[in-house]
């Protein structure tokens, strides 16, 4: 396509790279028209502009809110030259053909990516002219070039100095302004949706659509032989030292980082194959770290550890022995980042709290999405037996139920007070969970607690447990044979409370 480049609207934001792009512009004789802010600067610069108010006779109103919706300029970036009656209309109006459209969108993203912004303050950060002005661009981008993002003024550049713009990069300029558009628009549904009071917390969109940008490559996916990728539109993380992450550190990394933000104490967890084997809460980090790691240290080998605390000097120094993947934290202090230094494959991870408004994976061709799962109150919990637990035991059943909602189904955990011992995960059968629970703990378990994912079926599982020395359990009821579960749990004299929630994790 050789359409010569005669006329431009230079309208941006994000101001890198224009006046290098307005100077190459105006030393090869192209008009370049422009609005308020941009105008400035290009003027400022020594580069010369047209305002589009002069170009098109329409004066900036409603404070800026209208400085490009006008048919003269609309009318010169639609115009398709091949058309007959496009030239006649625009040669009756005298609206002279735009070339090319080099805009980009109000800050809206990182506007509203400050914590507490007010909507009505969003509101203003939502571009209408510059999103319409780039869309007939693109919907023209045989005559009309489209430029919405800095990165591809260089290759613009070049293809100007070859004399004529490809029709490969005139196509591949017109699908990034409907990419970014696009994304642009979910942004905002996405964050007008979350403020609004008309629907419950738990509805679903009538449809779920989804623009991530590749934040990163990796190397394999599971396995070597599966190609992976990281998309994401926040920074829920940032590496600080370490090998590149993989999927399956990924995968190991959100479990770790769900688990600990779960705990308002001092918590560390560690994680493999998704699943914690060692959890703790204490008075202090360092504290929780070391139960963490004596609940299994075996299985800790190779692991990621997430805490919900700042990992100092003396946490630290507890994992310092150990082979592990990843540690995550909200942050590192200098002594810890000094002592891992020395491990230069170990992934240090920052990590912040950023919960997504839906659980999203794929099945069966398609998408899955809930709302995350969530714990009703403590205070809504019914003791189901004639003993009813003490105070310290339902303490460590508190805890156990947060943990147990973390392990894959069928799950049960056993812990002491505030720390794990035995933890049965993804059984077909809630008997082998209860089985290896017991099995795991290196510990005693005469005298612990438990938490059962779902209901018991069965009392059979409940009688694993009581054999072991559990003394309270904690399930959600619901099973047709309750009574039966109740009363085996009066007949061996333990204590039984009900959340009436359950918490399968798949």
């Amino acid at each position: 396509m050789k359409t010569a480049i005669k006329r431009a609207i230079l309208s941006v934001s994000d101001k890198t790279g224009i006046v290098e792009l307005g100077r190459f512009l105006a030393a090869r004789g192209v008009e370049i028209l422009s609005t308020g802010g941009t105008a400035d600067h290009l003027t400022a610069a020594a580069v010369p502009v047209t305002k589009i108010s002069e170009y098109s006779g329409a004066p900036e109103i409603l404070g800026g809110r209208v400085k490009t919706l006008t048919p003269k300029v609309f009318a010169g970036i639609l115009f398709d030259r091949d058309q007959a009656s496009h030239i006649a209309d625009c040669q009756a109006q005298q609206f002279p053909p735009i070339d090319l459209v080099v805009v980009n969108l109000y800050p809206f993203e990182s506007t509203i990516a400050k914590p507490g912004v007010p909507v009505a303050q969003a509101i203003e950060q939502i571009d209408v002219g510059g999103p319409s002005m780039l869309r007939a661009a693109a919907k023209n981008h045989r005559h009309v070039l489209p430029l919405c993002d800095p990165s591809l003024y260089a290759e613009f550049m070049a293809e100007m100095e070859k004399g004529e713009l490809s029709d490969d990069f005139r196509l591949r300029a017109a699908v990034a302004v409907f990419t970014r558009t696009s994304e642009y628009d979910q942004a905002i549904q996405a964050f007008l949706r979350s403020h609004g009071t008309s629907e419950s917390e738990a509805a679903l969109p009538a449809s779920f659509v989804t623009r991530l940008p590749l934040r990163q490559s990796l190397r394999y996916g599971e396995n070597p032989q599966q190609r992976a990728g990281f998309y994401s539109d926040t920074a829920a993380f940032h590496q600080i030292q370490g090998k590149e992450l993989s999927y399956n550190n990924l995968l190991d990394l959100d479990a770790a980082g769900r688990l600990a933000s779960a705990f308002s104490d001092p918590a560390c967890t560690i994680i493999k194959h998704t699943n914690p084997c060692g959890t703790a809460t204490a008075v202090t980090l360092a504290e929780a770290v070391r139960l963490a790691l004596e609940a299994d240290p075996v299985s800790a080998f190779g692991g990621i550890v997430g805490v919900n605390r700042e990992l100092d000097a003396e946490s630290s120094e507890v994992l310092a022995g150990l082979f592990l993947e990843v540690i995550a934290a909200p942050s590192f202090s200098a002594a810890a980042r000094d002592l891992f230094a020395k491990k230069k494959n170990l992934r240090l991870i920052t990590t912040v709290d950023a919960r997504s408004k839906y659980d999203v994976r794929s099945a069966c061709g398609g998408l899955l999405v809930q709302t995350p799962d969530g714990f009703a109150p403590f205070e809504s919990w019914k003791t189901a037996t004639t003993v009813s637990p003490t105070p310290d035991q339902l303490k460590a059943l508190q805890f156990a139920w947060i943990l147990c909602a973390h392990v894959k189904s069928n799950a049960i955990v056993l812990t002491r007070g505030t720390q794990s011992l035995g933890i049965g995960a993804g059984q077909m059968s809630r008997v082998d969970s209860a089985k290896i629970a017991v099995m795991k703990s290196l510990h005693e378990t005469r005298g612990s607690v438990a938490a059962s994912d779902a209901f018991f079926p069965f009392r059979d599982g409940l009688d694993i447990l009581i054999d072991a020395g559990v003394t309270a359990v904690v399930q959600p009821g619901g099973s047709v044979r309750d009574e039966e579960v109740i009363a085996a749990a009066n007949e061996r004299g333990i204590a039984m409370v009900l959340t009436g929630q359950r918490h399968f994790r798949h």
